[in-house]
């Protein structure tokens, strides 16, 4: 069985569609297309149900789904094994990130490893979706290592590092009647229009799901993707925050106020369980490459 055509098939499966898998894998739908009819024809099954608008797994594909993807990571395993006891680290390494964040020196960590291991292809990209949306594609084999700021809970069944921590802070405009307060709670805040990320980033996440568990709702009238705007956005007088510490950049005019309640956040890493030695390389160099700032400029007032 040729690896190749378990690779189209993984990914046909996963981007559900042959035109979007033929682009991933950077050849020609046709290619693509071929593999998986030759693939079919090895395992005497239909793998996939299609349509005119729609491809989806058949019964049988979704079984063999779990196995394509051990495979094809236990091969490149081996490789993985034998080129480096041949000429030192080669591979692949797809690293997912926050697309605006200096929490974390990623051109730093990135251009460390590349100079380490040349003989890995490194490649970085970002998600629309934040925090889930990278921890789908590592759950999903589209990413070997990503970056996240979903709670430890969310991670069930990947390997996941803390590499910063932190906790939630109210931020408030200048003059706000609460901005004078030594310490704020959710219930005071709710009902403020606020500034946060988009859907899916995981400081979202965590300050949805503590309003929820307390019953209360909030409206979000601002959604900024680089969280380090989010102070400005305050300043500016669009509304109110509630956002972990680390995140935040002096503005003027914004006032940060604590908690009354302990609302942690993480930065983690993750990855899938079983690791091919580039993934074991970049974890082991982006544990050492945090670079937590000196936040003692963002205090109350200033």
């Amino acid at each position: 069985m040729d690896t190749r055509h378990l690779e189209y098939f993984i990914a046909v499966a996963e981007e559900g569609s042959f035109t979007r898998a033929a682009h991933r894998l950077q050849t020609v739908q046709s290619a693509v297309s071929a593999g998986v009819r030759t693939l079919e024809r090895e395992v005497r099954a239909t793998l996939f149900v299609r349509s005119t608008r729609r491809v989806e797994l058949s019964d049988a594909g979704r079984a063999l789904l779990p196995e394509a993807r051990a495979a094809v990571e236990s091969l490149d395993r081996v490789y993985d094994v034998v080129a480096a006891a041949e000429s030192g680290l080669r591979g692949r390494l797809r690293l997912g990130v926050f697309a605006n964040t200096d929490m974390l020196d990623i051109p730093a960590l990135a251009g460390r490893f590349h100079q380490l291991y040349p003989g890995v292809a490194l490649s970085v990209v970002a998600s629309p979706t934040g925090s889930t949306g990278l921890v789908d594609d590592v759950r999903a084999g589209r990413l070997d290592v990503a970056i996240t700021g979903l709670p430890a809970g969310d991670l069930a069944g990947l390997r996941s590092h803390e590499l910063l921590a932190g906790e939630f802070v109210a931020v408030l405009p200048e003059g706000h009647p609460l901005a004078g307060r030594s310490m704020l709670s959710l219930d005071e805040l709710a009902g403020e229009p606020f500034v946060d990320g988009p859907p899916g980033f995981g400081n979202r996440v965590i300050i949805e799901r503590e309003l929820a568990s307390r019953g209360l709702r909030r409206t979000v009238v601002v959604e900024s993707p680089d969280m380090s705007l989010v102070a400005a956005f305050v300043a500016a007088g669009l509304g109110v925050a509630a956002v972990p510490r680390m995140v935040l950049r002096p503005a003027p005019g914004a006032v940060v106020v604590p908690l009354d309640v302990s609302l942690a956040f993480s930065i983690r890493s993750v990855s899938r369980t079983r690791a091919t030695r580039p993934v074991e390389a970049a974890l082991a160099l982006l544990r050492g490459v945090a670079v937590p700032h000196d936040l003692s400029a963002i205090r109350a007032g200033t």
